[in-house]
């Protein structure tokens, strides 16, 4: 006998589909790339992209906002319109987050006391990860002095060889905590990945600074390649185990009253209690229930605090291989590949990179 689909309990390529839109519908879908703001900045690209920023601030404001906003930074750079190595990597990255922050000062002076609570909310989360995490902490903390130091090369490879050292330890056990505490997540990929690529490109710029040998960033570079393919290994069987899926049952046919009719005695004792009860009495006398509702519904778990209620109907047997198939789409909407990028950078990229030298001037108006 020839064995079909069905037979076998495979779902049809749209129920697995269904249930991912379901899933994205709904904002439960991981996302662990590195976000896009550090794959801008942290590249050949920085000193053009913080240029396109600045004008972009500059255009959106009056005359009036345009001269707030330049010299509040102008205090902020500690009196210097011109920023060393100002379009480079991190020192770019800093001077992004501070053009966001006076901007946002700036306009907020005008604004009501209601549009505050938004702002410090944004404040709350850096590069798609929380700033009050340890490894969010270290990057914010450090990116918030970069500004006022810039110009002041032994304060700034002083500072950068402390927060390198610090990021490096807080790394270290992170991973450490994913790969044999059982601390996998998200959230914990999430923050491993933005922190080792903020972290390669604090080394990348001791080396500009003179401060460690140029060995150190390619070993440090080849250890967080390394180490991710092992995460992914690790993430994948994560969902693995987490992801689980049980499917819309197929509605019933509605009860029908028999002859006898509801018992009195029933119908009396829920007379008895609240309103509430009574109200349920009645819908239940009416051919509804609020608790057949919600029976009526599916359910997608992907990982703790990300699931999501469904009303797509499948076979039972059918939600074994639908999980499996879901880990799939999850992880190719992860574009690791681009991830993995980042660490494995050509020759001609990774020399550039450390060759990098702009400055950052601002604009007199």
């Amino acid at each position: 006998m020839i064995l079909t689909g069905r037979s076998l309990c495979l779902p049809s390529q749209a129920t697995v589909q269904e249930l991912f839109f379901v899933a994205r519908d709904a904002s439960i879908i991981p996302d662990i790339s590195i976000d896009p703001v550090l794959t801008t900045f942290l590249s050949l690209d920085s000193s053009a992209a913080l240029q396109h920023q600045y004008a972009f601030l500059q255009r959106s404001m009056s005359s009036e906002q345009q001269s707030a906003f330049s010299l509040s930074l102008t205090g902020e750079l500690g009196g210097s319109s011109r920023v060393t190595y100002g379009g480079v990597g991190v020192v770019a990255l800093a001077l992004s987050v501070l053009f966001d922050q006076v901007a946002q000062q700036v306009r907020a002076q005008g604004s009501t006391e209601g549009d505050l609570p938004a702002q410090k909310h944004q404040a709350k989360r850096i590069f798609g990860i929380s700033s009050s995490s340890r490894i969010g902490w270290i990057i914010h903390s450090y990116l918030g002095l970069i500004p006022g130091i810039a110009n002041n090369p032994e304060k700034m490879a002083e500072t950068t060889e402390l927060y390198d050292t610090w990021l490096k330890l807080e790394l270290l056990d992170h991973y450490e905590r994913m790969t044999t505490k059982k601390r996998m997540s998200s959230v914990s990929m999430q923050q491993w990945l933005a922190g080792a690529a903020f972290h390669l490109h604090l080394r990348i710029h001791q080396v500009r600074l003179n401060s460690v040998p140029l060995g150190s960033v390619e070993s440090l570079r080849r250890s967080y390649k390394s180490g991710l393919d092992r995460l992914v290994q690790d993430y994948t069987a994560y969902l693995h185990r987490n992801i689980q899926e049980t499917a819309a049952p197929r509605p019933r046919k509605p009860r029908t009253r028999t002859s006898s009719g509801p018992r009195q005695t029933n119908t009396f004792s829920n007379l008895t209690c609240s309103g509430v009860e009574n109200r349920e009495t009645l819908n239940s006398s009416a051919g509804y229930n609020r608790h057949e509702e919600v029976s009526t519904l599916g359910l997608l778990v992907l990982e703790p605090q990300r699931n999501v209620s469904h009303n797509v109907q499948h076979h039972p047997c059918e939600s074994p291989v639908i999980q499996q198939a879901l880990v799939t789409r999850i992880m190719n909407a992860q574009d690791m590949e681009r991830n993995r990028n980042f660490f494995r950078y050509p020759e001609k990229v990774f020399d550039s990179l450390l060759r990098q030298r702009d400055a950052f001037e601002m604009k007199t108006n």
